[in-house]
C-alpha cells in the first residue's frame, strides 16, 4: 500500500500509531515482567529466600518489601515455576494456548488456589489475608489471569472467603475502639473483593499503578510491625520499584502508597458520622544496600493516617517528609494534630558462604518532642522484632538443608508506662479505629501489646519443606497490665504454649501446604475462675484448641 496515497488525516494517524509502536518495541527491553509474588505465597515466598540463603539468588534482593516481583531479578526464573519442573513434569502441555512471551505481549493464568483452616476453641493464627479472625471452618479460594503490553500489565486476582463464624467465649477488650471485633456477626462470613489485583505501568525499575494487593514492610518472617498481610488487602496508588536500582554507592528499594483504609461494620464507630469515614493512609517504606557491605541492608518504614475530610493539601496526601522530632515540626509542635503516625527502622543482614541472616525492625509510634527526649527515654513508645535465620546442609544429601529459624517480637510497651504512658501499639487518640482495615490490624497479627517468640526447624529440599514450630503467644500484655494484673498480683497472663507439624509439597502442577497447630492457652481471656489470690496455677482456667490449616494451589 503506498502511504502518499492516504488522506492527510490518515498520514497523521499513521505516523502517529507508527511512532508509539517504535517506541514501544524500543523500549520493550527495559520493561520487567512485573508480575507479581502475592504476600502470603508461603511456599514460594519461602522458597526465594531460602535460594537466596544457599546463594542461588541474587543477593542484592532485600525482601523487606513486598510483594515480590522475580520475573525481573537476576538468576530468577519462572515465578511460578521457580525449579522449572513444569517444563519436564506437567499435566497440562498447553503453553501456547494462553501464553505468548514475545517482549511487547505476554498472557497467563495465574494459579488457582484454595485456602482451608479451622478452629476448634477460638480464633488463631494471622497473616491469613482476606481471611477474618473466626472459630470453626473457613475457606479462600482465589484466581484470575496476568496480561501484559508493553509497559502495561493487569493482574486480576479476585478472593472469595466463606467462614463459618461460630460464637465461642469471649471477652471484648476494646468495645470497638480500636475496631478489632472478637466476632464479625452472629452468622457465616461470606465476602468476594478485588483480592491480589492491579493494573500497573512499568518502566524500568520502577512501577506506577492501583492496587488491591496485600503488602509487607520490613525483615520479619513471623510479623511485620508496619505492613503484613494480616488484613485483607486495600484499595491504594503505588509508585514502588520492581528490582534493585543499582547507583555507585549501592542499591535502593522504595514503595510509596495512598490508600483507603474502612472499617469492619462491626463497631459502633460506624455509627457517628465524625468517625464512620473512611481513613487515609500513606505509607513510606525504603530499603538501602551499602556497595561497600555485601549482605547488608537497612531501611526505614512510615505510615501516616488520617481521616478523609482532613485530607486537603499536598502535604495531607504526601506526609513523608513531615520531620521525625516534634521540635521541628512547626505545623505540629505538641503533636496533637488529626493526623496519626507510627515509624521503624530495620536492618537485614544476609551472610551467603554461612547460610544465615540476622535482622532486627525497631519502631515508634509517639515521636520524640527533641534529641534529648529521645535519649532519655528511647524505649518510650518502642517495639520490636528480631530473627535469625541459618540453613545447614544436610549431610550426604545435595541440594537439601536444616533451616532453624528464631523470631522474636515485643509489642507491649516497656516499663517507661509507669512514667510516661504511650498507649498500646496501633492505637492513638487521633484515629479511633486504630491502624486497621476491615477489623483486622496492618501490622503484627499478635495485635496491640502482644508478645511472642518463636522456633521454627525445618528440613528443606527445594519447594518441599517438613518441620515442626514452638511458639509462646502471650496475648495483649498492655491491656492486662493497665486492666486487670492488679486485681491477681500480676500472675494471670493469658499465654498461648503451642506445637505445629507443618509440611509443604510440590508435586507436579500442584503446591501443597498443610499445618496442624496445638495451642493450651494457660489462662484463656484471663478467666479468674476458681480464682484464689494464694494459688498461682489453676488448671480450670486453661484451655485447649487446635488449628488447621491446608492449601492446595494449581499451577498453570
Amino acid at each position: 500500500m503506498n502511504i502518499a496515497s492516504f488522506p492527510i488525516m490518515d498520514k497523521k494517524r499513521f505516523y502517529f500509531k507508527y511512532l508509539i509502536l517504535s517506541i514501544l518495541l524500543l523500549c520493550a527491553p527495559f520493561w520487567g515482567q512485573s508480575q507479581s509474588l502475592s504476600v502470603g505465597d508461603e511456599i514460594l515466598e519461602e522458597y526465594y529466600r531460602n535460594a537466596q540463603l544457599a546463594g542461588q539468588l541474587d543477593s542484592s534482593i532485600s525482601f523487606n518489601i513486598r510483594p515480590l516481583f522475580p520475573g525481573n531479578w537476576k538468576k530468577a526464573k519462572s515465578t511460578f515455576d521457580p525449579d522449572s519442573t513444569l517444563k519436564t513434569s506437567n499435566w497440562l502441555i498447553f503453553a501456547a494456548n494462553h501464553k505468548n512471551n514475545s517482549s511487547a505481549f505476554k498472557f497467563h493464568i495465574l494459579p488457582l488456589s484454595w485456602q482451608q483452616q479451622y478452629n476448634s476453641k477460638s480464633p488463631a493464627g494471622w497473616n491469613d489475608g482476606a481471611m477474618i479472625p473466626a472459630r470453626g471452618y473457613q475457606t479462600m479460594i482465589s484466581g484470575g489471569f496476568f496480561a501484559k503490553m508493553g509497559p502495561l500489565t493487569i493482574q486480576l486476582r479476585p478472593e472469595y472467603v466463606y467462614a463459618e463464624n461460630k460464637n465461642y467465649e469471649s471477652l471484648d477488650l476494646y468495645g470497638g475502639a480500636p475496631d478489632l471485633p472478637v466476632r464479625f456477626g452472629n452468622d457465616t462470613h461470606n465476602q468476594l473483593d478485588w483480592g491480589q489485583s492491579s493494573i500497573r505501568l512499568n518502566i524500568g525499575p520502577m512501577s506506577v499503578g492501583l492496587s488491591n494487593e496485600n503488602l509487607w514492610f520490613g525483615p520479619g518472617i513471623r510479623n511485620s510491625l508496619l505492613m503484613s498481610n494480616n488484613a485483607r488487602g486495600f484499595k491504594h496508588l503505588t509508585l514502588n520499584t520492581i528490582r534493585p536500582i543499582r547507583s555507585p554507592i549501592g542499591s535502593f528499594e522504595m514503595q510509596l502508597i495512598g490508600a483507603r483504609l474502612e472499617g469492619s461494620g462491626y463497631s459502633f464507630l460506624d455509627q457517628i458520622p465524625n468517625y464512620a469515614e473512611w481513613r487515609y493512609l500513606s505509607s513510606f517504606a525504603m530499603s538501602f544496600q551499602p556497595r561497600f557491605v555485601p549482605g547488608l541492608f537497612v531501611g526505614l518504614t512510615r505510615s501516616f493516617q488520617s481521616y478523609n475530610p482532613q485530607v486537603k493539601t499536598f502535604a495531607d496526601y504526601v506526609p513523608l517528609f513531615t520531620p521525625f522530632q516534634k521540635v521541628n515540626d512547626v505545623n505540629n509542635v505538641t503533636g496533637s494534630d488529626d493526623k496519626d503516625q507510627l515509624a521503624s527502622f530495620f536492618a537485614r543482614w544476609l551472610f551467603t558462604k554461612a547460610h544465615a541472616e540476622v535482622y532486627v525492625e525497631y519502631g515508634v509510634n509517639d515521636h520524640a518532642y527533641n534529641l534529648r527526649d529521645f535519649n532519655g527515654s528511647p524505649e518510650h513508645s518502642r517495639t520490636y522484632l528480631f530473627g535469625i535465620s541459618k540453613m545447614s546442609p544436610f549431610k550426604g544429601r545435595k541440594g537439601q538443608f536444616i533451616r532453624t529459624s528464631l523470631e522474636i517480637t515485643q509489642m507491649s510497651q516497656s516499663i517507661d508506662r509507669m512514667v510516661r504512658d504511650a498507649g498500646s501499639w496501633y492505637y492513638h487518640g487521633q484515629i479511633a479505629q486504630g491502624y486497621t482495615h476491615k477489623g483486622e490490624v496492618l501490622g503484627a497479627g499478635i495485635g496491640p501489646g502482644g508478645n511472642l517468640q518463636s522456633l521454627d526447624v525445618k528440613w528443606i529440599h527445594g519447594l518441599k519443606q517438613l518441620g515442626i514450630q514452638l511458639e509462646r503467644f502471650v496475648h495483649d500484655d498492655d491491656y492486662y497490665n493497665t486492666r486487670i494484673g492488679e486485681l491477681n498480683g500480676y500472675s494471670r497472663k493469658w499465654v498461648d504454649l503451642s506445637l505445629a507439624l507443618q509440611g509443604r509439597w510440590d508435586y507436579k502442577n500442584l503446591m501443597i501446604s498443610a499445618k496442624a497447630q496445638f495451642i493450651n492457652s494457660l489462662n484463656y481471656q484471663w478467666k479468674l475462675k476458681n480464682y484464689d489470690s494464694s494459688t498461682f496455677y489453676i488448671p480450670e482456667n486453661d484451655v485447649f484448641n487446635f488449628h488447621g490449616r491446608l492449601g492446595i494451589s494449581y499451577r498453570f
